[in-house]
C-alpha cells in the first residue's frame, strides 16, 4: 500500500469559483494546464497507473485562499474547498481516504470555526496552513489558537510554502527573476516557518503537535550542522541588541536542533534519492511520509509519483521503514486504521 500523504487538487466546483475570483487570470496558466488537478477523470486514470494499492490524502492546491479572497468572502470560500473535497472522498473512498481542510486564514475566528465544522462534520483529518498568511508570519498571536487547537485534537497541519514572483531576490528590485522565487524561494520560506515556529516557543509549549513539512524539511535536514552549531550554542553572538542569548534560558529549555527533529516531512523532491537519504538521516524513518506532489511534474501528474517510488525502493532500507513511509506514518498522524495490519485473515477450509 502506498498513500501519498502529499497531492494537491482543485475540486470542480471550487476550481470554477477560483477562475472567478481571481484578479490576474493569465496567472492561472499553471492551473489551466494541469489536467488531473482538475479534472477528476484525468485525475483517476493517472492514477491507475499505480494499481489498487495506490491512493491519495487531497489537500488543496495553492493559492492559497487568503490570496485569492477579501476576509469578509474567504470563510465561504474555505466552505467551498471542504464540502467539495469531502465529496470526492465520499464518492471514491478507495482512491481518496481522507482530505485534508483548508482555512481562511486572514480571519482567525472564521478559521477556528470552519476548523471545527471541516473536522467533526466532515471529516477532515487535518488542516493545511500555508508559511505565511498575507506576508504575516505564523507565529502572530492571531494564529495560536489554531496551533492550540490542532495539538488539543491531537491531528496534524499540513505546513505548505507561500511566496511569489512579486517578493524579490534583492531589495533594489521589484520582482523575483528566473523563477528564483519558486525554486529557492519556498525551501526558505519553509525554513524560515519552521524556525519561527520553533523560536516563539510553540514546539515547546505544545510538545506532541504534529506538523507535516513539505519537501522533506526543506533547507533543516541539509544544514544540521549549522543549525546544531549555529544556533545551539552562538545564538545572539550576531546580533547587536536583544536577548536572544537568553531566549533558550526563557523559552527553550532544549537544543534548537532537538525542535526541529519533531517536524515531520513528506518525501516530496521530484526524486531525488539524495535529498530523500539526508531527510531521513535527519528526522528518521518514524517521522517521514510518503508524498509526491502530484500532479506539478512535467508529465502532469505520474512523473513525480513514479519518481518518488523510485527513489525511496533504490534506498536501502529495513522492511518495515519502507512500510512506515508508504503508509503506516500518515496513517498514525491521522488516527486511522491501517487496511494492511486490520485486513481480515483469509481461513483455509
Amino acid at each position: 500500500m502506498k498513500l501519498d500523504a502529499y497531492s494537491h487538487i482543485l475540486p470542480r466546483r471550487y476550481f470554477a469559483r477560483m477562475r472567478e475570483l481571481a484578479v490576474d487570470t493569465a496567472a492561472l496558466k499553471r492551473w489551466l494546464e494541469l489536467d488531473a488537478l482538475h479534472d477528476l477523470d484525468a485525475r483517476l486514470r493517472m492514477m491507475d497507473e499505480f494499481g489498487d494499492g495506490y491512493q491519495q490524502v487531497l489537500t488543496l492546491s495553492s493559492p492559497p485562499i487568503e490570496r485569492l479572497a477579501a476576509p469578509h468572502e474567504s470563510p465561504a470560500l474555505a466552505r467551498l474547498a471542504n464540502e467539495s473535497l469531502h465529496e470526492l472522498c465520499a464518492r471514491h473512498p478507495d482512491r481518496f481516504p481522507a482530505f485534508v481542510a483548508s482555512l481562511p486564514l486572514n480571519n482567525p475566528d472564521a478559521a477556528l470555526a470552519e476548523l471545527a465544522h471541516a473536522l467533526d462534520d466532515l471529516g477532515a483529518r487535518g488542516v493545511q496552513l500555508f508559511t505565511n498568511v498575507d506576508g504575516k508570519p505564523l507565529d502572530a498571536p492571531e494564529f495560536r489558537g489554531i496551533f492550540a487547537e490542532m495539538a488539543r485534537r491531537d491531528l496534524p497541519i499540513w505546513l505548505h510554502p507561500a511566496r511569489g514572483a512579486a517578493f524579490a531576490d534583492y531589495a533594489t528590485e521589484d520582482t523575483s527573476r528566473y523563477e528564483i522565487w519558486w525554486a529557492l524561494g519556498w525551501p526558505y520560506e519553509t525554513s524560515a516557518a519552521m524556525a519561527r515556529l520553533v523560536f516563539s516557543g510553540l514546539l515547546e509549549q505544545h510538545p506532541t503537535i504534529k506538523i507535516i513539512t513539505h519537501h522533506l524539511g526543506a533547507m533543516i535536514p541539509f544544514l544540521e550542522g549549522r543549525i546544531g552549531l549555529g544556533w545551539g550554542d552562538q545564538l545572539g553572538s550576531r546580533t547587536a541588541g536583544g536577548d536572544l542569548a537568553r531566549l533558550r534560558e526563557t523559552v527553550l529549555p532544549h537544543r534548537p536542533l532537538e525542535y526541529f527533529r519533531r517536524f515531520y516531512a513528506d518525501t516530496a523532491l521530484s526524486g531525488s534519492v539524495g535529498g530523500i537519504r539526508c531527510g531521513l538521516d535527519f528526522f528518521g524513518a518514524d517521522h517521514v511520509l510518503f508524498g509526491t506532489d502530484c500532479p506539478f511534474d512535467p508529465e502532469g501528474g505520474p512523473g513525480f509519483i513514479r519518481g518518488t517510488i523510485r527513489a525511496l525502493d533504490t534506498l536501502d532500507l529495513a522492511d518495515a521503514d519502507r512500510a512506515r513511509i508508504y503508509h503506516g506514518n500518515i496513517l498514525r498522524l491521522m488516527r486511522l486504521p491501517d487496511p494492511v495490519t486490520t485486513r481480515p485473515r483469509r481461513v483455509s477450509s
